[in-house]
């Protein structure tokens, strides 16, 4: 029996997380334009979600790949980043209009209907181009397995990280003899960096930024800190909250204490905390996409993962990954040509490096080159501890996991609720939304029932 169709309604509330329409943003970019008329034997359209450095360092890949196989015309598009994103993609598989190749992030690829709305990837097909499971982290790859399948083939892991200026640093007495970052084990080492830090900052500048306003790294952070506390979130079967409310109050408490304590000031929220930063402010928490940022400021600075305040290596981390949009007639050249783009980029990634991420292909990260790379080598152990989210139909990045819990943890944050009061209302959100079933399942979505 087939399963039933998903009504535009029911894709536009759920496939970007929101119940919001909206443009979409939809632009082309690189030099593919016109692959679409030009002679090469086979032609590969490709979505993605890639702007500012990344857009140009994908756009370089993706040329890179064109001067190789020169019998092969991508069409690359450039979708806005985010709800519309995932919308138009979710709505162009459903109506047999997708692309060959599109990316996602892994944390969404659960939610997003395997099987009805993504194509398995032939992993033989990707082995003969040279895309093989043993060259990835085992927990990376497997996020991408669903039902024994695999819809997902990593390119990076994207993580939260302390960036700190050695030139302050070294004046606080902060910097090892390897000129990095004194080590830190726990929540009291921590806040002992922070405050011989301060001393030594410059007058009119925050001690420490961390977005402490905004939901989504707040969430990210929150991820970081209860994972490396062996907080658990749902039972194996995901039919049971597991969520420890006494970690989480832990994890709150930690999270507040940068402002009350006046090492995070609370009128230099979100990008203000970059600004500070290369103003000379001791440390920031940010995504390692703001690795070319303070590289053209010209910051004396390195990065690590989050400190281990809670005893355990753990930081959040999210991937890009590419997939394969449902088409009803999926197969022949177009698609052979979607695998070899696919292998010939995620095995390519030392250009993807220089924007921060972590190529998730690891033989790139054992090369000399990669290894020089600053300071990308100093957080690449970040691989191997990962902080994800719970592998469900509604976390993932933009999900409407981290847009229901992310306000929450942000109310314990900026002091206007109790940890221990936010700990237990994060509980009662998370029990609703396991209860709650994804309405592009393929079995709800003819009931109609959409989660805004």
């Amino acid at each position: 029996m087939g399963q039933p169709g998903l009504n535009r309604r029911q894709l536009l509330a759920t496939a970007g997380g929101l119940a919001v329409a909206g443009s979409f943003g939809f632009a082309a970019l690189g030099t593919g334009a016109d692959a679409l008329a030009s002679g090469a034997d086979t032609r590969v359209r490709y979505w993605n979600l890639f702007s500012g450095g990344d857009g140009y360092n994908m756009i370089a890949m993706l040329d890179a790949f064109r001067k190789a196989n020169p019998d092969i015309a991508v069409k690359d598009s450039t979708l806005q980043w985010g709800s519309p994103f995932y919308t138009k993609l979710a709505m162009a598989a459903a109506g047999n209009r997708a692309p060959d190749l599109g990316v996602m992030h892994m944390g969404r690829v659960t939610g997003f209907s395997p099987g009805r709305l993504l194509d398995a990837w032939d992993v033989d097909l990707l082995a003969k181009y040279g895309v093989r499971q043993r060259d990835f982290n085992p927990q990376l790859w497997n996020r991408g397995v669903i039902d024994g399948k695999l819809y997902a083939v990593p390119l990076d892991i994207h993580v939260q990280l302390c960036f700190y200026r050695r030139d302050v640093l070294k004046q606080a007495g902060l910097l090892g003899d390897d000129g990095r970052m004194v080590p830190v084990t726990s929540a009291d080492e921590w806040f002992d960096v922070l405050k011989e830090a301060k001393g030594a900052t410059k007058k009119g500048l925050q001690t420490f930024g961390f977005w402490h306003s905004d939901q989504n790294f707040q969430w990210w952070f929150f991820v970081a800190f209860y994972t490396q506390l062996g907080g658990t979130w749902f039972n194996d079967a995901n039919t049971e909250v597991t969520f420890d409310t006494d970690k989480a109050t832990q994890v709150l408490e930690f999270l507040r204490r940068h402002i009350t304590d006046g090492y995070a000031n609370p009128n230099f929220g979100g990008g203000a905390g970059a600004e500070q930063f290369v103003n000379g402010s001791p440390f920031v928490w940010e995504g390692n996409w703001s690795v070319p940022v303070f590289d053209t400021a010209k910051v004396e600075y390195g990065a690590t993962p989050l400190p281990p305040v809670f005893g355990k290596q753990a930081t959040h981390a999210e991937s890009h990954a590419f997939v394969l949009p449902h088409q009803s007639g999926r197969g022949g050249a177009a698609n052979e040509a979607a695998h070899e783009l696919a292998a010939y980029i995620v095995k390519d990634a030392r250009q993807w490096a220089l924007g921060g991420h972590i190529p998730a292909y690891r033989p790139i990260l054992s090369t000399a080159a990669y290894q020089k790379m600053t300071p990308q080598n100093e957080y690449v152990s970040a691989m191997d501890h990962q902080a994800t989210e719970p592998k469900v139909w509604f976390a993932g990045s933009t999900g409407i996991l981290a847009q229901r819990i992310g306000p929450i943890v942000v109310s314990s944050t900026t002091g206007s609720a109790k940890p221990d009061a936010v700990s237990r209302r994060m509980k009662s959100e998370l029990t609703r939304l396991l209860a709650t079933k994804n309405p592009m399942d393929g079995r709800t979505a003819a009931q109609g029932g959409a989660v805004a």
